[in-house]
Formats: C-alpha cells, structure tokens, sequence
C-alpha cells in the first residue's frame, strides 16, 4: 500500500492531522527514507527513525524511547502517550512547534 493510500484510508480528522506530522518530517529530513514498516509509515534518517500509526480509536506518533517525546508530554500534558510514542485522540490537537522538537530529536539517533 503506498504512503498516500494509509492517509487516505484514514477518517479525515485524523487524516489532516497525521499529514501535517508526515510533512513536517519530511521538510525537516527530506532525505527520510518513507516505507512501509509494521503497516505504517516508517521515516528512517541515517540516526533515527519516526512512524505514524492509525488505531481504532486515535492515531499515533512512534519514536524509539520515551526520552525523545518527553518534551511534547511537558508542554501537553492532557495528550495519552506509551512507551514510546504520542497518541491523538479526535479532540487533541497537533502543536507542531513541540512536534518538531520531537522529530528533531527522534532524528538525532
């Protein structure tokens, strides 16, 4: 399935949220390698690698630890998270300025 058809599939409040993280990461890491990985987007750089995860009830921002998002979690606290990753609910919205902290961080390995 490509990338374009995972965005597609998703509801569309989700769908425009999770698109503003996918171009955000690939204007920050253009040379990102996009692909399919666990039926996901996967976004590889030579140190780091991000993914975004459409659930049954919210979609996801994947990194590789807990340490890489916990800035976000700091300034969003109401926003669920796991392990190692940021889960949006429909209500949650996306602050891209703490987002690209994550990314940044995520890249960096």
């Amino acid at each position: 399935m490509p990338i374009d058809q995972y965005f597609n599939n998703m509801p569309e409040d989700r769908r425009l949220k999770a698109q503003s993280v996918h171009k955000l990461i690939l204007e920050l890491f253009p040379q990102s390698k996009v692909n399919l990985k666990y039926k996901m987007p996967t976004y590889e750089a030579e140190k780091g690698w991000q993914a975004i995860g459409n659930q049954k009830n919210y979609w996801s921002v994947y990194t590789c630890s807990l340490e890489k998002i916990s800035a976000y979690l700091a300034s969003n606290p109401q926003v669920k998270h796991g392990v190692d990753c940021i889960n949006f609910r429909k209500k949650d919205d996306v602050d891209l300025k703490a987002m690209k902290k994550v990314i940044l961080q995520a890249k960096s390995g």
